[in-house]
């Protein structure tokens, strides 16, 4: 699978991911009543990061925004940045990822356009790990309540924005990590044509060193040596001619 390939399902899984974890932040249904036990049920309480409401059986909600930051849990605290960084380092990932991939014509050589892109896939684990971090906080806090039998205010069970939260997540997480996967493969073969660049010139210039039709032989002719020659202090008649 070539590496354009593998950005482009990359991006199509972080995108979606990302989306997935924006919408998850102003979804209502982040924690619901639970009905266990109860024979008549004449409301239903629900709940997110940002207000608490309660249903009737007429249909009608009546919702309370959270008054003051200070005043709330620790938990709902966490939970409000680690989404916020989470949809934060999505955006930022994004478009370090359309400057990166090899299909777009922006962000200059190729070796430029594998950092870029390398950048992107860390923003979107990141992103994946902040919303995967947020999600898991919260749904602790709605079972340990759930489960402890000392605990006697009222229960609830996990939204359907948690739900969709970790998916969100292992979307952004995969698709990070098939970037870095991609910049990796990018990288080993930019590595193994420079080697190969660099051995056919080191053997072009060797060639081209001596002139065309001769080769470095040691064999190659050289000028008789007549000193050595048996009779060489023997000269002709006409030498001094």
């Amino acid at each position: 699978m070539s590496s354009m390939f593998q950005e482009i399902v990359a991006f199509v899984f972080s995108t979606s991911g990302w989306v997935l974890v924006s919408s998850t932040l102003p979804t209502d249904y982040w924690k619901v009543s639970s009905l266990d036990g109860t024979v008549i049920t004449t409301a239903t309480y629900w709940s997110n990061l940002w207000k608490t409401c309660v249903t009737d059986s007429t249909g009608v909600s009546n919702c309370k925004d959270f008054a003051s930051l200070l005043a709330l849990d620790g938990y709902i605290q966490a939970c409000r940045g680690l989404m916020i960084a989470a949809i934060c380092l999505g955006f930022f990932g994004s478009i370090f990822a359309l400057v990166g991939m090899k299909c777009t014509k922006i962000g200059g050589t190729d070796k430029v356009k594998a950092k870029i892109a390398c950048f992107a896939g860390v923003d979107f684990i990141l992103s994946g790990l902040c919303s995967l971090s947020a999600c898991s906080l919260y749904a602790h806090r709605i079972t340990s309540e759930f489960f402890d039998p000392m605990y006697i205010a009222q229960k609830y069970e996990l939204g359907a924005a948690l739900f969709i939260g970790w998916a969100g997540s292992v979307l952004c997480i995969i698709g990070g990590s098939i970037f870095c996967f991609s910049i990796t493969d990018s990288f080993t073969k930019s590595r193994r044509q420079a080697n190969y660049i660099y051995k056919g010139a080191a053997s072009h210039s060797h060639i081209s060193s001596y002139p065309r039709g001769q080769t470095n032989s040691v064999n190659q002719r050289l000028p008789p040596d007549y000193s050595s020659s048996p009779g060489s202090q023997h000269f002709d008649k006409n030498a001094y001619v």
